[in-house]
């Protein structure tokens, strides 16, 4: 790793429209609990410069004053941000987009993404809905405003029903992704057509972090347990997304570059039984979990 740790060159993906994109992401949900920036803050002095938000997450203000008070120009970041299940329909992501820009004090996005393919579960006209807020998403990125367009939680039908007449190709997917809970048919959808997966709760919100597999492998590695699931996705090429209020744990989930795991353990990992699962699935109501 470079001694600020921010990611080399050949450690970013390029999208399937030829933006380049870092491969790993400092995730911003409940990153700003306590109504400050100060976690963002944290993030780009431990060296991230990809921050993922959303409107639904309320922290594209945050981030904003975070990136404005760190001196650093606009263009050394890559920001991404979603347009929540209401902000559905072609006028709604018009709107909803100039907002996000406003709170993100900036004329562009890095990325942008429909946060869920459905408004709610049991909706019936979803697929005119998700072609007629993509139309909207299509019109933003031909006009500059935006480098690339993407999804999030859509599941292979509902990339389907974008893919037969859209005029430009969804970037990536963002997916709830981790050991036991991996997704293989959505990630092989879409590394089959281009579309860049990443990986939303990459360590399974903790629980995956004390299962028997994963603490072995971190002892066998001599990394921790978070490593090893965020080298899960890395090796697949998947953008992790992982998010954390501690700077040493900030700097160790960057550190994913100073050790490759077998390809044994990867399926092993790959095939493990269900865990950490968040209970979030685009079609039913979540389950408690």
């Amino acid at each position: 790793m470079k001694k600020d740790n921010v990611l080399k060159q050949e450690e970013c993906y390029i999208l399937n429209n030829g933006v380049q994109i870092p491969a790993i992401a400092f995730g911003t949900y409940k990153a700003a609990d306590g109504k400050n920036a100060d976690v963002i803050r944290m993030a780009i002095e431990a060296g991230y410069r990809y921050f993922d938000t959303a409107s639904f997450y309320e922290t594209e203000t945050y981030l904003a004053e975070a990136i404005r008070e760190s001196g650093r120009s606009r263009d050394e970041f890559f920001i991404a941000s979603k347009l929540w299940k209401t902000e559905m329909g072609y006028e709604n992501v018009k709107r909803a987009f100039s907002r996000t820009l406003e709170n993100l004090e900036t004329d562009y996005l890095d990325l942008y993404l429909i946060h869920w393919p459905l408004p709610e579960p049991g909706y019936r006209e979803w697929k005119q809905l998700d072609r007629e807020t993509w139309r909207a998403m299509e019109d933003l990125y031909e006009e500059g405003k935006i480098r690339a367009i993407g999804l999030s939680n859509f599941l292979p039908y509902h990339i389907d029903n974008i893919l037969k007449d859209c005029r430009v190709k969804p970037a990536v997917n963002q997916i709830e992704y981790h050991p036991g809970y991996s997704q293989e048919a959505t990630v092989y959808y879409c590394q089959e057509r281009d579309i860049r997966v990443q990986a939303w709760s990459p360590v399974g919100r903790r629980r995956v972090l004390e299962e028997p597999l994963v603490k072995e492998l971190a002892g066998k590695y001599g990394v921790s347990p978070a490593q090893i699931c965020l080298k899960f996705a890395v090796q697949r090429g998947i953008i992790p997304l992982p998010k954390s209020s501690s700077i040493d744990r900030m700097k160790e989930n960057l550190d994913l570059y100073s050790f490759e795991m077998d390809q044994e353990d990867i399926w092993k990992l790959a095939t493990m039984p269900q865990a950490g699962w968040s209970g979030e699935h685009p079609d039913r109501v979540r389950v408690a979990i």
